[in-house]
Formats: structure tokens, C-alpha cells, sequence
């Protein structure tokens, strides 16, 4: 007799659909009833719940088991061989007490990142990082792969925590579509991106904001290599990747020499504009940025400067910057320049005008919501202070000890021993992952919990089956949405999969920190207890909530959180009056000049926004040999590399696509659906080929997402461009990841 289908719905970072269960297995999804636009990305889930790549026991790599050196030359190319949970409990737990008994907690290194699950309480890092603080420490990171140079800069600039501005202090879609006028977009706005949120979003609202612009008859400018980056209707500026900074000063120009500078919001609003006005003229170094200057740096011609900066002065206009373009060598730059620019514009702090950053990255970003924080598993204090920026993870593992500078700081890195990793899987985000890969072999131990065989789990030593959202219970909220949600457990775990607290409560067992970890409960009773403190404090700001009981019947709630009144003007109570409203920088004022930026003594970030080209662009001598250069967003069919085995699987497990202009296939014999090589000195991947003039000449669009797959030669056959990327820090002010400076050569294979 067969299984009676069951259907409830649940959450994740690509928003709410309802899953049909046919006993223990996962059959099919639909979309949120209440979602205008949902995302596409749950098509993949049963495939993937249920496929073949799934770690089913606990796994322990061949030559890490033998002892010695446990061959760690074999990282990557070693068989596995599977214990019992009992057994493999006992093993890990020695290990770690034997590390930090011979090197202590300042060896371990805790790596994760927050996208594994929607879920609040089986969230990886949060686990991860409780456990390993009960157990003594360890090194941390801090940042993201993300927004790393951006959230180094901007405190600087705006006294702000970048993840507060990006959230707080923005223009609401709402705001936008009733007053901006011109709508400048550096790097684009794109949908794509947006369909995911850290904790969810329900509400996939971006595109139909764009219609309403279109209605509103806004002026739309996309300034970005791909026409793709923002929706229909926008003028595109197809520039140079790398040069948006050499572009705004062009424009920055125009407005100082024809008189557009509102200096009344400079003189009440900023400081250090006369330190950046000599710069922008010449005065200091002998070259003045003008349009002209800009055009032969960012491909844009030196009128249409002109016109769109006259046009910027008159009109109502926001500016925004995407996430994309400080992901790049002196990445900190054009987000500087871009405040810079709208302090001269003089309309920060009135509604519709001044500056965004972000918007498009992820879908919290310009929703007019009221935030609700808290729901959260508590981590505890680390005893190690420790940390490294969170893109330096290779440099700390190959060069122990070594100093290195940080936002002013001088530091050294950590003798890391061993690396604990849970939620995330660096062999798809990182850069130069050739070089990674010889990086994690390093450590004495690597541990990590998956419910994949991805290409993380294969480079490590031991690999604990780790349960996906779908195999477990929780609860499902996110700052920037209004919807609550019961993630209800769907199916019995696949193989012996388990989930992360259970195994980190065994290993506290054993040694001899579990009171500790767990304070006596269980993970059932430890979601009752979040749920209900999370229930006060929203009693306290008059929001009534369910009891969980109820909240599980209801499957979920949405909540009176939504309102534009909730969409603030940013900067309005400091334009009115700085002096009674000042920034937490220094001077209390947007600092165009930062004195304690220019006191870390940086060449290649003084103390204002400049233009300073980057070792790999297309005007650099390495142009010469490949001279194409790779941009690689975020991929449009899932979060990341999630699911990518199950896609993989759908499209033959060919590689993915890599956009070309039609002019550089045909100068190349490239054809559409012809597979390529796409390489550079770094390392080689294979690409299909999509020929477009949606895409600038001289520039290649590959999407990260793929799980890296070398064939015996080191080229990756699946299309991952992070072999290809460059693993350099943006500046020592934000030492991010500098993906998009990357230069490739692209030439057809034989079938």
C-alpha cells in the first residue's frame, strides 16, 4: 500500500514553499501562495535530499587513520573508509583533547559561514562555535567573503557597522519609488541575487519595485559590464570592470569645475573635501581626473560623463553600489568614492537621494519592515581572541606565524593544527582554490560535518553525515521579514545522518563539557526556551506571538511588521543638524579625508577615495597574454553551490555556462554550446560557451556554484571560477577577497 503524500510548508535563505513528503521522502515542492515572484531553487530539492552524493556514515580518510604524517599529501585523492557513530565519537573526541592538550585552542581554527539553513536554532555556525568555546577556543574570522572590504571602510566613512547601514540606513523601495528621480546603479541592481536573504525572504518584492519605477518614469542607469545586471529599461554603461572609481571621479570632475558641488552640505555635513578636492584636480599629484582622464581608464566616453553628472545634480538622484564591486583588489575604494560623490551631490539625509549600498545582493535590502531581532542560539564567549580576516584563510594555514596587516593593526597568523568546519563549503567560495587545496593540506587534522560529499568533505580527514533543514525541527525567522515559520522535521534522517547538536552534545560527553554545551537540554527543549524568550521580547515592542504549540499547528504566522512607515529617510536627523546628531566617526562628519586611514600609512589606500589600477585588468601587461577578464557572479539556479549535484545531474553534468561577447567568440572560433577551456596562470576550468551582447567585449561572465571536480590533469571540469581567481586582499584596510580581479583566456575544446 503506498504512503499517504503530506505536504507542509517550510523556509530557507531562498524564502518559504511547501514540500510533499511520500513517507521518508521528499517527492516534490511548490511555491509560497503569498510569494508576488517565488524562486525557482526548491525545483532541485528532492533530486538533491536524495541523492546518490549524500554522505551516509561517519568517514575517516585512509591515510589520516594509518598514523604518522597521516598523508597529508593524499588530501583530495584518498579513499574513505566508514566507522560507527560510537566509534567515530570516540576518535574525534580524542583528537581534539589531544590538540589542545599538545598545542592548545589558539591551534583550532573554526571555520563556517551562515547559509547552511534558514533555521535558527540548527544554525552550523552558531553550533559550531558554542561547542568549540565550551572546549577551551579558537581562531575565529571575521567579515565576509561578501561585503569584507566594504565592512572595513565604511565605519570609517560613516561611523556606521556596515551590516547596520546596509539594513537600517538606506532608502526604502517605497521611498525610492516616490522621490528618487535618477537612479544611478554602480554595478547594477539584479533580481537574481535578491531571491535569497540571511534567515529568508517571503516576499520576493524587487521586480515589481523596478515596474513601478518604469511606471514612475525614473531615469534608470546601469553601470556594469553585463546589460543583465539590472532589470529591463535602464541605459547601460557597459564599463571596464575594476575602473567604477576612475568613472565616478570623472564624474566628480564635472560637478567641482562647473560649479554643481552643494558646498553648504559639505562644509555642515563632511569633512576633508579640500584634502580630496586637490587630489580630484591635480593639485597633488599633477593629473587631473577629468572625463577624459576617466574614459581612457573605464571605457565610458567623456561626454556621456558630462551629461549624466549635469543630470545627477539636477534631479533627484540615489546612488547605489553593488556588493560585487568591492569583492575586488582596492575593492574599498569605489565604495568610498561613491559617498564621496554624493556629498558633493548634497542630498544624503533627504528622502530618495544620497546612497545605497547593496541593493539587489540580497533581498532584506529596501524592505520597509520593522526589525524583530533575536531568536538566536546562544554562542558564548571565545577564550582565544584570535581571528584572521575571513578571505585569509589559505595565507594563515601556509604561512604560520607570519605577520600581516589589518585595518590599521599589524598581526600574525595562527599555527592552526587542526580545522573544524561545519555549513559551508570553501572549495566552491574561495579564491585560487590550486592554491587552497595545497593549504588544507597543512593542518594535522581536518573535521567536517556535511550532508554532501562536496569538495570540502573530500579534502578532509574526518567527514560526520550531517542531516539537511529537511530532517530535523526548527524555526525559521529573518531581521528583514515579516513571516515566522515552524520548519517542520519532513523526513527521518537520510542514512545515518544526524544533526549537528546531537553530535556536538556526544562529543561534549565525552569530554567532559557537556553540562556546558547543552545546560541539560535537549534540542527540542533548547527551541522551546529561544522560542519563548524570543516570544517576550516581542511582547515588549506590542507584537503577540503564539505559543509554540500553536505556532507548530499553524505551520507559520505573518506578522504586523510591514508598513511603510517603517521606511525612515536615512541621514535626516545628522543633515538637519550634525551637530546635534553627529556620526560616530572621529570628526562626527562624513569623512571625505579620514586622518586615521591616512595614519595607517597605506600606499594603496591613503586617506581619501583614489584611483589606483589594479595588478590584473585590461589595461595591465598581463591583458596581453590573457586577455579577457572574468567576472563571476552569483549563480541564478540555486544559494551558492547548494544542490549543485542534483543540477549538475539535470544539464548532464556538463559544465556551466560562460557568457562571451559575440566579438570575442567569433575572434576565437567560439560557437553557442561549444565547450571551452577557460584557464590563466592560476589553473584551467571547462566552460560551455554562451555567445552574447548582453556582455561588454573583453569580458567573460562564469558563475561560482559549481563543485569543484578536477579531471588528472588539475583542470577543473565543471565550470568553477574560483580556480581561476586571484587570492589576493582587496588593501590591507579590508584584506577581502578580490574575485573580479581575475584576467582569463578562453579557447574551444574538441568534442
Amino acid at each position: 500500500m503506498a504512503a499517504k503524500i503530506e505536504s507542509r510548508v517550510t523556509t530557507s535563505h531562498w524564502g518559504a514553499f511547501r514540500v510533499f513528503t511520500d513517507g521518508n521522502r521528499i517527492v516534490g515542492t511548490e511555491p509560497f501562495a503569498a510569494d508576488p515572484n517565488p524562486s525557482r531553487i526548491p525545483e532541485a530539492l528532492a533530486a538533491a535530499v536524495h541523492h546518490k552524493t549524500r554522505v551516509a556514515r561517519p568517514s575517516f580518510r585512509r591515510g589520516w587513520l594509518a598514523g604518522a604524517d597521516r598523508a597529508r599529501e593524499r588530501r583530495g585523492r584518498d579513499e574513505f573508509v566508514e566507522l560507527p557513530w560510537d566509534e567515530a565519537l570516540d576518535i574525534v573526541a580524542a583528537e581534539l583533547q589531544r590538540v589542545i592538550a599538545t598545542h592548545g585552542n589558539g591551534s583550532i581554527f573554526g571555520g563556517s559561514y551562515g547559509w547552511a539553513s534558514a533555521g535558527r536554532f540548527h544554525h552550523a555556525l552558531s553550533q559550531l562555535h558554542r561547542f568549540l568555546n565550551v572546549s577551551g577556543g579558537y581562531v575565529s574570522s571575521v567579515a565576509s567573503y561578501s561585503t569584507a572590504a566594504a565592512q572595513a571602510i565604511i565605519p570609517h566613512v560613516f561611523g556606521i557597522p556596515f551590516l547596520k547601514m546596509y539594513l537600517d540606513d538606506q532608502n526604502a523601495w517605497p521611498t525610492i519609488a516616490r522621490h528618487t528621480q535618477t537612479l544611478v546603479m554602480f554595478g547594477g541592481i539584479n533580481p537574481k541575487n535578491s531571491q535569497v536573504s540571511m534567515g529568508g525572504v517571503t516576499h520576493h518584492e524587487t521586480d515589481g519595485w523596478f515596474r513601478a519605477f518604469d511606471r514612475a518614469g525614473m531615469r534608470r542607469i546601469n553601470i556594469s559590464p553585463q546589460i543583465t545586471d539590472s532589470p529591463k529599461g535602464a541605459e547601460w554603461l557597459a564599463v571596464i570592470p575594476g575602473t567604477d572609481t576612475a568613472l565616478m571621479l570623472g564624474l566628480a570632475h564635472v560637478l567641482e569645475t562647473e560649479g554643481l558641488v552643494e558646498r553648504d552640505f559639505l562644509a555642515r555635513c563632511c569633512t576633508g573635501y579640500e584634502r580630496f578636492r586637490a587630489y580630484l584636480l591635480g593639485a597633488s599629484d599633477g593629473i587631473a581626473k577629468t572625463p577624459e582622464w576617466a574614459a581612457a581608464i573605464c571605457g565610458i566616453d567623456a561626454e556621456v560623463q558630462r551629461t549624466l553628472a549635469r543630470s545627477m545634480a539636477s534631479t533627484r538622484t540615489l546612488i547605489t553600489v553593488a556588493w560585487s564591486l568591492q569583492r575586488a583588489q582596492n575593492g574599498e575604494q569605489p565604495y568610498w568614492m561613491a559617498a564621496t560623490l554624493a556629498s558633493m551631490l548634497g542630498q544624503i539625509g533627504l528622502p530618495g537621494g544620497g546612497i545605497g549600498y547593496g541593493y539587489g545582493a540580497i533581498g532584506a535590502i529596501g524592505v520597509s519592515v520593522k526589525r524583530l531581532e533575536g531568536l538566536t542560539f546562544p554562542q558564548g564567549e571565545n577564550p582565544v581572541k584570535d581571528f584572521i580576516p575571513v578571505a585569509r584563510i589559505a595565507d594563515m594555514l601556509l604561512n604560520p606565524g607570519a605577520p600581516y596587516d589589518f585595518n590599521g593593526a599589524r598581526r600574525n597568523y595562527a599555527d592552526i593544527r587542526l580545522v573544524y568546519w561545519c555549513g559551508g563549503n570553501p572549495f566552491h567560495h574561495h579564491q585560487d582554490l590550486n592554491r587552497l587545496q595545497e593549504a588544507f593540506r597543512q593542518p594535522e587534522t581536518v573535521i567536517v560535518h556535511e550532508p554532501w560529499w562536496t569538495a570540502t568533505a573530500q579534502r578532509a580527514d574526518i567527514v560526520l553525515p550531517a542531516t539537511t533543514p529537511y530532517e530535523r525541527e526548527d524555526i525559521g525567522r529573518a531581521m528583514g521579514d515579516s513571516y515566522l515559520f515552524h520548519m517542520p522535521q519532513l523526513i527521518a534522517p537520510v542514512g545515518e545522518a544526524r544533526n549537528d547538536f546531537d553530535i556536538f552534545s556526544e562529543l561534549a560527553q565525552r569530554m567532559g563539557i557537556e553540562p556546558a554545551f547543552t545546560e541539560g537540554r535537549s534540542a527540542t527543549e533548547w527551541l522551546s526556551q529561544m522560542y519563548d524568550k524570543f516570544r517576550d521580547d516581542a511582547r515588549a515592542q506590542q507584537i503577540d506571538l503564539p505559543e509554540l504549540d500553536e505556532l507548530r499547528r499553524q505551520n507559520w504566522i505573518d506578522l504586523p511588521l510591514r508598513s511603510e512607515e517603517f521606511a525612515a529617510v536615512p541621514f535626516a536627523g545628522f543633515r538637519e543638524d550634525p551637530e546635534a546628531a553627529p556620526l560616530a566617526t572621529p570628526s562626527g562628519r562624513i569623512e571625505i579625508f579620514s586622518a586615521t586611514v591616512a595614519s595607517f600609512d597605506y600606499a594603496e589606500c591613503p586617506g581619501h577615495a583614489c584611483w589606483i589600477a589594479p595588478d590584473e585588468w585590461l589595461g595591465s601587461q598581463m591583458a596581453s597574454r590573457y586577455p579577457l577578464h572574468l567576472v563571476s557572479p552569483q549563480p541564478g539556479d540555486k544559494l551558492h553551490s547548494q544542490m549543485e549535484c542534483a543540477l549538475a545531474d539535470a544539464r548532464g553534468a556538463r559544465p556551466g555556462a560562460i557568457e562571451i561577447n559575440s566579438a570575442d567568440a567569433d575572434a576565437r572560433g567560439l560557437k553557442d554550446g561549444d565547450l571551452a577551456r577557460v584557464f590563466n596562470e592560476r589553473g584551467a576550468c571547462r566552460a560551455r560557451i554562451h555567445v552574447s551582447d548582453d556582455i561588454r567585449v573583453g569580458v567573460v561572465s562564469l558563475p561560482t556554484g559549481a563543485w569543484l571536480d578536477a579531471d588528472s590533469a588539475g583542470t577543473d571540469t565543471q565550470g568553477n571560477p574560483n580556480i581561476l581567481t586571484r587570492d589576493l586582499g582587496t588593501s590591507r584596510i579590508g584584506q577581502g577577497c578580490s574575485a573580479h580581479t581575475t584576467l582569463v583566456e578562453v579557447v574551444r575544446l574538441d568534442p
